[in-house]
């Protein structure tokens, strides 16, 4: 049959849309997320992305069943900061069918052409602020929270359609706690780290979950000061913040969050989330009637984490900041079912962040791709 592709209409296409790769990776490390969280997130009415930026949503049909996605977006913010034409692609999912990736990419190429973009990247959902990057190493592993999953076809069918790499971003996983050492990094981190309170004045605290969207906000004005350089950056606005905000609050564990302060002032920021995908995956999508359940009970048993972001303003990144926030990660697995975990994504050019997972011990166990084609 055909394969038709055509703009996502109404709440029940929507559905079909959030839906679909739960048939098509049934049986495989994918964890489902949760629907309604989907929802909001695409909810263009309620997700600020949509103050700086426009996309639509594409489903693939062949006889009447849908076969296929994709998103193809224009982000203002991404052409003043990263400058160029670019559109990006995203939710990119697909039955193994050369024809439904080619007509899924046709449209989104299409969709983006007609608005003046000379270039098409991704797949991001919907910017490198949210789940980025085509799964291309570590198949067997489980996506820890916020990270995404995809067989090993889609990279071919992508290539195949004339999409070349524009970045890897690299997942490094980290042994927290019964390390070789004796639960200590090497001893040249634990001593820079020593010193950032009695040399720099500088002291490190939990977040404080009872003043969250607060807490949120300085992070991410050291997301946003930090990462200001990084290849692919955005600066996340104070609307975005607070979107973002709600939806961590009842992912956020005060002991794996800290803040870096002096005088009154945030120098560095990391926030670390317990990998709930090992509770989310049995929900298979629903709160109801028993996901709240098995996702209060599930909670405890959780024993990875992902370190999401860990970063210093630049100017203060001689400090010793950073290694402070592995000493405590170290600190606190002692004390927490949690061990161990994924760090990053951290881009492949960024060597210092990458000889510093080295050092540590770390390994790279997932590799994301971003691609580009011209148009």
């Amino acid at each position: 049959m055909a394969i038709e592709v055509r703009p996502v209409q109404g709440r029940r296409e929507l559905s079909s849309f959030i839906k679909l790769p739960f048939r098509l990776h049934r049986g495989t490390p994918w964890v489902p997320p949760l629907i309604y969280g989907r929802r909001q997130f695409l909810n263009r009415a309620k997700n600020p992305y949509f103050e700086h930026a426009d996309a639509q949503y594409f489903l693939a049909w062949r006889d009447g069943q849908p076969v296929g996605r994709i998103t193809a977006q224009v982000d203002r913010r991404w052409d003043e900061y990263q400058g160029g034409s670019d559109g990006q692609f995203g939710f990119i999912e697909a039955e193994d069918d050369p024809e439904v990736f080619q007509a899924l990419l046709g449209a989104a190429e299409y969709w983006v052409r007609d608005r003046g973009r000379r270039r098409l990247l991704g797949p991001m959902d919907f910017t490198t602020n949210d789940e980025c990057g085509l799964l291309i190493e570590g198949y067997e592993r489980h996506p820890m929270i916020l990270e995404p999953w995809h067989p090993p076809y889609y990279r071919e069918r992508l290539e195949a359609l004339g999409y070349d790499k524009t970045m890897d971003l690299l997942m490094w996983w980290l042994e927290l706690g019964g390390l070789k050492q004796g639960d200590r990094f090497h001893d040249a981190i634990h001593a820079v780290a020593e010193k950032v309170e009695s040399e720099h004045g500088i002291t490190v605290r939990n977040m404080r979950r009872r003043d969250l969207e607060a807490e949120i906000g300085r992070f991410m004005e050291v997301y946003n000061s930090a990462w200001e350089k990084n290849w692919g950056f955005v600066p996340i606005t104070e609307e975005e913040v607070r979107f973002q905000a709600k939806n961590l609050k009842q992912l956020l564990d005060e002991n794996w969050t800290f803040i870096a302060e002096r005088d009154g002032e945030t120098l560095g920021a990391a926030l670390t989330l317990p990998d709930f995908n090992q509770v989310i995956k049995k929900m298979n999508g629903r709160l109801l009637p028993i996901g709240w359940l098995r996702f209060l009970l599930g909670k405890r048993k959780i024993d990875r984490v992902r370190v999401f972001a860990l970063g210093v303003k630049p100017e203060h990144q001689h400090t010793g900041i950073a290694a402070k926030f592995y000493v405590e990660h170290v600190e606190t697995a002692k004390v927490t079912p949690q061990k161990a975990g994924d760090q990053g994504w951290i881009l492949e050019t960024n060597e210092p962040m990458n000889r510093a997972m080295e050092g540590m011990g770390g390994k790279i166990v997932k590799r994301y791709r971003l691609y580009e084609k011209p148009l």
